[in-house]
Formats: structure tokens, C-alpha cells, sequence
């Protein structure tokens, strides 16, 4: 069995860290590891390569800040490095998915720039897709159909305006599409997560609020789940 992990963040007196706590399945049980971040941040993204390693991204540290780095935890040791090529521009509120054993993909757009940057696996050499995000995005949310496609949520525009669309790129072309249904309200910052093969999942944020979005696979039929978060 593997493990989940939260990386970095700020604290209400507005420190950030560098800390990074496991979560191991089954039993939830939840250590620390010796080894944080290479450097205390907060509004990272994250991917993974199930089984191999986990990677974290950009963020903001020191006086706002905007970072590339992009730090790397092998498992099982969970030993970290620190890639020789971050992100192709400093970002932060951004996401990561990932494709695993091939690849992981990081939003890195902003005003200006929609770019999604590629981290092949194993040797971790990036590339910039050639079809970025359909609009000038940041503060989208993520998730993976894994083997199938990845999903680039909702976001920000230049305007500061929250977006509703959902852009899809399909594996191992990286070909992208933008779904007929996006979010049922615009929306950003908030959270994603899926079960492959079955549905994606979308909630929380500056504009859902307590609704979440189901997406089944492969379709990417939109509905609102009658349960929401408690707040």
C-alpha cells in the first residue's frame, strides 16, 4: 500500500513551511517526513508518478515571492531532490496532474501565458506542450483520468474574472479539447481530485463554495452532487 502526502503551506501568522506530512493507507496513520521542502512554500502544486515518486511546484516563498522549483520524492524512502529544470516561469496558486508512469503536466499560465509544462518520467525532462490551456489561466484546479487524460479546471483570466470551462488533454497525445459542459459556476482556487476510470470531481473554491462537480469517465457528463462540503 502507498500513501498520500500534504506539502508546504502558511500558517495564520503568515509563516510559511516547508513541512511535509504522510498519510499511509490503509490505516491513515500520519508521520512527518525528516525531510520537507527544499524551500518554505505555499500556493504549490503537486503530481505523481503512482508507485515512484511525487513531485511538488512553484508557489510563492519569502515576501510573495514567485518560484520554478520543483522538488521530487522518490518512494518508497521518500528521499527528495530538487530537479535541475524547474517550471518555465515562476507561479503560484497553480496545479499538477499526472499521467502515471509517463508523464506529469503543470499549469503555469498567467496574463499573458496559457503554457502547460511536461515532466516526462522517468528522466524528468521538460517540455512545454505546443497546445496550452484555451485561455490565459491561473489558479486552476486539476485532475487525471490516468492512462486516458488529464483536466485543467475553472481559473482566473487576466481580468481576474473566475472562469467555468474545463480543458481536456487526452494521453499520450496531449491533444486538447475544451468540454461542452464546463463547471456548474465559475470558479477557481478550489479542489479536484478523481477516481480513474470512473469520475473527476470538483469543489470548494472562491465562487462554489459548498457545491461539487462530478464528471463520469469517459464521457465527462456533468452533474452536482447532492451532498456538499460542510462549509
Amino acid at each position: 500500500f502507498g500513501a498520500g502526502f500534504v506539502a508546504g503551506g502558511e500558517t495564520t501568522g503568515s509563516v510559511q513551511i516547508s513541512r511535509v506530512d504522510k498519510f499511509a493507507f490503509p490505516t491513515d496513520d500520519r508521520s512527518t517526513l525528516g525531510t520537507g521542502l527544499s524551500l518554505a512554500t505555499y500556493a504549490l502544486a503537486g503530481f505523481s508518478n503512482s508507485g515512484t515518486a511525487g513531485y511538488t511546484a512553484g508557489g510563492v516563498s519569502g515576501s510573495d515571492t514567485n518560484v520554478t522549483r520543483v522538488d521530487k520524492f522518490t518512494y518508497p524512502g521518500n528521499i527528495r531532490t530538487t530537479l535541475g529544470t524547474g517550471l518555465s516561469n515562476s507561479i503560484f496558486y497553480t496545479s499538477g496532474t499526472g499521467n502515471s508512469g509517463v508523464a506529469g503536466y503543470v499549469s503555469v499560465g498567467g496574463v499573458g501565458n496559457n503554457t502547460v509544462n511536461k515532466f516526462a518520467f522517468p528522466s524528468d525532462s521538460r517540455t512545454n506542450l505546443s497546445t496550452g490551456l484555451s485561455q490565459n489561466l491561473w489558479q486552476t484546479m486539476a485532475m487525471s483520468n490516468s492512462g486516458v487524460a488529464g483536466y485543467f479546471l475553472g481559473g482566473r483570466n487576466s481580468g481576474s474574472a473566475g472562469q467555468s470551462h474545463v480543458d481536456k488533454f487526452a494521453f499520450p497525445s496531449d491533444s486538447r479539447s475544451t468540454l461542452s459542459t464546463g463547471l456548474s459556476a465559475t470558479n477557481y482556487s478550489g479542489g479536484a481530485m478523481a477516481d480513474s476510470g470512473t469520475a473527476g470531481y470538483c469543489g470548494s473554491g472562491n465562487t462554489l463554495f459548498q457545491t461539487i462537480n462530478k464528471f463520469a469517465f469517459p464521457s465527462d457528463a456533468r452533474t452536482t452532487l447532492s451532498a456538499t462540503l460542510t462549509s
